[in-house]
């Protein structure tokens, strides 16, 4: 999703790598959450038009840890009045990055991103504003959650003392520079489901949002050291990637049904790595040639979601130009179009904002109507209810003017969401 933060690809032959890193997050305290909301968003149609607001490494927001709480909340504020002046109606914003929260959770630490000091109070509660305020615009606020990633790093120490992983360091295993929870232990998915939940009881978000990290993107020369979990638990399995696989789908499943339980109402989304399975891999699979596929390298069956309608929608990162060899964005955008047909599951494209006017990337990047062309091709595609945006940060600068030209050419009038 490599700077800091959300997403990572490894496209091509396996000697071709290309990384991508996104994002691919006041007083209401421990008081009842903000009641039900009613729509505000009225147009002839309805579409999902919405921007990632991602907190972890302050990526996008606050812009520098230990800001004031009035400068944090101004700051946050003002992305929700973008999004609303480029009619947008739903922001996505990261509140649990790295285990910690941005809510006085009764599970985790306050998040380090608004202090700079992972555990302390930074004097106002972010995710009850930002529900409340979004609200008041009339835009949806998507609660969005990683479930296993700890930190940045692999020491634990560097914790506060009061944190889960450091309570219980049997829970966490070091990767790639990385904490992450063990997702093979039944107390670790039972723990992270509560931290998740612990916000949905308290707000009225619109949805529960999950990005594409689920087991670890694979680094070369690593091994994620859950030899131990399988042997307790994974009998039943045949290969250790099967018993993982299952272990992703539990969590999916038990989080989807215990929303239900917790707030009715609130939908489930997770926006994933954009490839499932190459076709030479998988004939169910797309007609592409990515390095990194969900299913087999993040054990994220995520097709199996869909059609098993475990999830209300699904937003695939396709971080890719139309005509990218490797992973074309035009072979993509059909294939999901397919996926969700006749599922009920919603489908919204995740639009990579991020690469537009990068000279690191390809020619296709450096024009402004790029973006605006995959909105053309997602228009013929029923199926397609709407698009995301990566991230805030590129919102506000749009250095080529590649958002300016999709809300020309597309957002007229702004459009309530599909539901």
């Amino acid at each position: 999703m490599r700077r800091m933060g959300r997403r990572s690809l490894v496209l091509g032959a396996a000697s071709t790598v290309a990384a991508l890193m996104t994002a691919g997050d006041a007083v209401a305290a421990r008081g009842p959450a903000y009641p039900p909301h009613r729509r505000r968003l009225r147009a002839d149609t309805g579409e999902l038009r919405g921007v990632w607001i991602a907190t972890v490494a302050n990526l996008d927001w606050p812009s520098a840890p230990g800001l004031s709480a009035a400068a944090q909340e101004a700051e946050l504020i003002a992305h929700l009045d973008r999004a609303v002046a480029l009619k947008l109606n739903a922001v996505v914003l990261q509140v649990r990055p790295s285990a910690d929260a941005l809510w006085p959770s009764s599970y985790e630490p306050w998040a380090e991103c608004l202090t700079g000091v992972q555990g302390k109070d930074p004097g106002w509660d972010p995710l009850g504003t930002a529900v409340r305020e979004a609200h008041a615009r009339g835009l949806e606020l998507h609660a969005w959650f990683n479930p296993y990633r700890v930190a940045n790093h692999t020491d634990p120490s560097r914790l506060v003392a009061s944190h889960p992983a450091r309570q219980h360091p049997d829970w966490v295993l070091p990767y790639g520079g990385k904490l992450y929870y063990n997702p093979g232990l039944p107390e670790v998915r039972e723990f992270v489901q509560d931290a998740m939940l612990d916000a949905v009881s308290r707000y009225a978000v619109d949805a529960v949002h999950w990005d594409d990290y689920f087991y670890p993107y694979p680094v070369a020369g690593q091994v994620f050291e859950d030899d131990a979990a399988y042997e307790e638990y994974g009998e039943d399995f045949a290969t250790k990637a099967a018993w993982r696989r299952d272990n992703t789908d539990r969590l999916v499943r038990e989080t989807a049904e215990r929303i239900k339980e917790v707030r009715s109402g609130v939908r489930f989304g997770i926006s994933p790595f954009g490839v499932w399975r190459n076709a030479s891999t998988d004939p169910l699979g797309s007609d592409t040639a990515a390095g990194v596929q969900t299913y087999d390298d993040l054990h994220a069956d995520t097709r199996k979601w869909v059609k098993e309608g475990w999830i209300d929608y699904i937003c695939p990162q396709l971080y890719w130009n139309i005509g990218f060899a490797a992973a074309d964005y035009a072979k993509l955008l059909p294939w999901w179009a397919e996926t969700v047909r006749g599922t009920g599951v919603g489908l919204y494209i995740g639009e990579a904002l991020h690469k537009a006017g990068d000279p690191a990337q390809p020619a296709a990047w450096q024009d402004p109507a790029e973006l605006s062309r995959h909105l053309d091709l997602a228009s013929g595609h029923p199926e397609a209810g709407g698009h995301v945006f990566f991230s805030a940060k590129q919102v506000k600068a749009d250095p080529i003017g590649a958002m300016a030209r999709v809300v020309a050419d597309h957002y007229r009038t702004r459009a309530r969401t599909p539901h």
